[in-house]
């Protein structure tokens, strides 16, 4: 009868895996955080040994994103 909850770290790992990664804003807007909170979950995940990769922009001016890469043991 109950479903397990996805945690707002799990929407975060989610768009983070997605082949376009996630900007900082998206993050805010999916979580409902402010940009230092996503920031220190952001750290927090990799202190854990998740690789977060970030990449700046093909734009202009264009917001940077952040890409799930893998685990530092090798799953992703």
């Amino acid at each position: 009868m109950s479903k397990s909850k996805q945690t707002k770290i799990d929407k975060v790992q989610a768009l983070l895996r997605r082949p376009s990664g996630a900007s900082l804003e998206a993050l805010c807007k999916a979580t409902g955080w402010q940009p230092h909170s996503v920031r220190a979950a952001l750290s927090g995940l990799q202190k854990k040994g998740v690789i977060i990769e970030r990449r700046a922009s093909d734009k202009p001016n264009g917001p940077s994103t952040n890409h799930l890469t893998a685990n530092k043991g090798g799953e992703s």
